[in-house]
């Protein structure tokens, strides 16, 4: 799924990257260019380019979790812009098996630098007055970025269309992932409009309504 739109109140680009196909997503602010990247998952040239064409700024990368698809072109990202690399500390010990994460899938790795201070909960981002809503279960550092005037999730691996993250790999919960959706996520406006770490996008209403894990427990 690619979604580009340069709005009034918002520069926003998703586009699938990487042999994984994850969805890699650049918003920044209109007036000021300032902006950032979220899960850099490959294809390190095409956000580069997608970078240069917004005339963006890129004053952070954020990744939603640390599994390899979403940080595969992380390091070489890093090295283009300076952009420092952001993260919840609950991930801690998926960044420090990064290179064996590389390694066992065949990838170079290219290290990122070690984030300047972890992600919490309610942090706000650097730009489009964004705010980070940890939503622990695919991984315990699992967050999603929520822009709640511009009515926008980046939901990484939390949520998907009609589906939920894994939760049957390292640190994955099922309870926790219930709960982070039911009370962080189908909590916010039924407008808002989701973009997921694969597939296509969705809205929060939608889910609510139709997504299959969770049928029983909204009713």
């Amino acid at each position: 799924m690619n979604t580009s739109e340069s709005r009034d109140d918002l520069i926003l680009s998703s586009f699938v990257v990487g042999p994984m196909h994850s969805n890699c997503t650049i918003v920044a602010d209109p007036e000021s260019r300032l902006g950032m990247v979220v899960d850099p998952g490959g294809d390190a040239e095409r956000i580069l380019r997608e970078i240069e064409g917004l005339a963006v700024s890129v004053e952070a990368i954020i990744l939603t979790h640390v599994h390899i698809d979403h940080v595969i072109a992380l390091g070489e990202v890093q090295q283009r812009t300076a952009a420092p690399c952001y993260l919840h500390k609950g991930d801690r010990f998926l960044w420090d098996r990064l290179e064996a994460q590389f390694s066992r899938s065949g990838f170079s790795f290219i290290p990122g630098t070690v984030p300047p201070r972890w992600l919490s909960d309610s942090d706000r981002l650097p730009c489009c007055n964004g705010a980070v809503l940890h939503t622990p279960g695919h991984t315990p550092g699992s967050v999603c970025l929520w822009f709640e005037e511009h009515k926008l999730l980046i939901s990484g691996d939390t949520l998907f269309h009609r589906g939920i993250g894994r939760t049957d790999i390292a640190g994955g919960s099922f309870k926790h992932l219930e709960k982070s959706i039911v009370e962080s996520l189908f909590t916010l406006d039924e407008q808002t409009e989701v973009i997921t770490g694969h597939g296509p996008n969705t809205s929060i209403g939608d889910e609510i309504r139709m997504n299959p894990f969770f049928g029983e427990v909204m009713r």
